[in-house]
């Protein structure tokens, strides 16, 4: 990863925040660690999670995806993130379009937001703020694994259901709810 240092006004040096290029290079190369990925113990009814070290202060993760499991529809706020299927395959259903960030419950999607994308082993995606999607592991007999990283750490997740084109915000989590 190419992180330049910087100095501060203050003197001392300090490293540049991650691209969404450094993540997804970040992944690739985490993903790309046999030993850690077979590390990550599998669980046959939930999805199961250990935290890595990110570059330059950005918080990632290792993910195992039991068979039929998903993240629902949610967003990461205003962190830039990528991921990578390590083994197996996951599909990612996102929407083309940039929702408002606060102060609406339910919004109408227009025709032709929604994006699909297969992401079999060793394939992955970087993604900007306000990014709305659903991961899924959609094989009904093996385990998908993935590595994942974000920056700035993630301040909040919304989560959001979907009927049709009308997608609303059911809830706002904070870093202590899921860590």
């Amino acid at each position: 990863m190419s992180v330049s240092p910087l100095v501060s006004p203050a003197g001392s040096p300090q490293v540049a925040a991650p691209t969404q290029a450094d993540l997804l290079d970040f992944v690739r190369r985490t993903a790309a660690d046999a030993e850690l990925i077979a590390s990550l113990p599998l669980d046959p009814e939930g999805r199961t999670w250990v935290r890595l070290e990110g570059p330059g202060g950005s918080e990632a993760w290792l993910i195992g995806w039991p068979p039929g499991s998903g993240t629902g529809w949610h967003d990461h706020a205003d962190s830039v993130g990528a991921f990578l299927t390590a083994s197996g395959e996951l599909k990612e259903n996102s929407l083309a379009a940039r929702l408002p960030t606060d102060g609406w419950k339910t919004l109408e999607l227009t025709d032709g937001v929604d994006r699909e994308r297969r992401l079999p082993a060793g394939q992955g995606r970087a993604f900007g703020r306000h990014h709305v999607h659903e991961v899924l592991n959609e094989s009904t007999e093996r385990h998908a694994i993935s590595v994942h990283a974000y920056y700035p750490p993630l301040p909040r997740i919304r989560r959001y259901s979907r009927t049709g084109q009308i997608l609303h915000l059911e809830q706002v989590e904070r870093p202590e709810d899921w860590q």
